[in-house]
């Protein structure tokens, strides 16, 4: 019997897929609420979780205050909301604050009326509260490093978390990924799938591996955080006594260099190691399609298109960070949270179930 239903809004987003698992893994009821249903889950390591009968979906604009209110009203039974919603967003630069602040607030709102047993709300927050999209950044970032100069949206989301607590009996937390990979058909802003994508545009080509971000970049050192790695903290936090009103940097654990990854990734697709080439690929992919048929229809792939596989604005953006970016991740371990991933061969895994999902050749 479960204890506990947890409310994820932002069912569709890339925190929230894993955490749907973990949390149906240890016993919780679930339920999403998204302004679409999530796709079910092609992992292979991720069962039949997606149609689990512990796990039910709402529909819901969570800009709408009124209309999440009628939509969350029946979610009596919720213990702890965990808040993985963003408003829509370019690559780079700073986000809307008060869309996303209003959506928080909405929420917080519909589901403190609904639920009088709420314990606990945690907040996923990133690496841009340390203004990493603006600027190269103090490293190893700290919790407690000082805040930038507005606008970030996060310092007033978890303003606004912290001030709704005082008096409350729930507790908050809030947790600061690098950024997120993970097997996610469903999400093209995803590294896994740009690396896939790329590959196999330089094999249809006679090319070699090239780099196509930039030489800082290439030999930057840099870390990144596994989905399910993440939704194992966020869950961690949100019913651990010591996290309680705690922000924690979340990520692998295992900085690399591209330098050092980059001829690993070649060997997996047994293509020759190139050269550093920056590109824009946003650019340079747009008269990829046909390419990318014929690859399809070689290799038995299921036809999707290039623009549902890969982001080319988020890769150029990823791969354009030119200064080294590390999180001290040493508040979680002392919490209690020792979780690690070894990057390298997460990612490859991934690459490996993308290729058993006839995604990727």
């Amino acid at each position: 019997m479960t204890t506990h239903t947890a409310l994820i809004a932002g069912a569709t987003g890339a925190a929230a897929k894993r955490l749907i698992e973990v949390l149906l893994a240890q016993g919780f009821a679930v339920i999403g609420v998204s302004r679409r249903a999530p796709a079910a889950s092609a992992s292979p390591n991720a069962g039949n979780a997606a149609n689990a009968p512990a796990l039910t979906h709402i529909c819901a604009d969570l800009l709408d205050h009124d209309g999440a209110a009628r939509a969350l009203a029946g979610c009596s039974a919720v213990t702890h909301l965990f808040y993985t919603a963003r408003a829509p967003f370019g690559e780079g630069g700073a986000e809307d604050v008060q869309l996303n602040l209003a959506m928080l607030r909405n929420v917080l709102d519909a589901v403190e009326a609904a639920a009088p047993g709420l314990q606990h709300v945690h907040l996923v927050e990133g690496q841009k509260w340390y203004d990493v999209h603006l600027r190269p950044p103090r490293t190893p970032t700290r919790e407690d490093d000082p805040r930038h100069m507005p606008p970030n949206f996060y310092y007033d989301q978890e303003d606004l978390l912290r001030a709704r607590q005082q008096g409350r009996v729930w507790s908050w937390s809030a947790c600061r990924p690098h950024f997120i990979y993970d097997f996610a058909p469903e999400r093209p802003r995803n590294l896994v799938s740009a690396i896939g994508v790329w590959a196999a545009m330089c094999a249809e080509h006679g090319l070699p591996f090239d780099f196509p971000g930039t030489h800082a970049a290439y030999n930057a050192l840099t870390e990144i955080t596994d989905a399910t790695l993440l939704a194992r903290a966020m869950v961690w936090m949100a019913t651990c006594e010591q996290a309680k009103n705690q922000a924690c940097n979340i990520s692998d654990g295992s900085a690399f260099r591209w330098k050092w990854l980059w001829p690993r990734l070649a060997a997996h697709f047994k293509l020759p190691v190139g050269e550093v080439r920056p590109l824009k690929l946003a650019g340079w992919m747009q008269d990829k399609d046909a390419a990318w048929t014929r690859i399809t229809e070689r290799h038995g792939l299921m036809p999707t298109p290039l623009s549902a596989l890969a982001s080319w604005n988020f890769a150029d953006f990823f791969w354009g960070v030119e200064a080294d970016n590390l999180a001290d991740t040493t508040k979680a371990r002392l919490l209690g949270f020792h979780g690690v991933a070894d990057t390298g061969e997460q990612i490859i895994d991934y690459l490996r179930q993308y290729r058993a999902a006839r995604l990727l050749p």
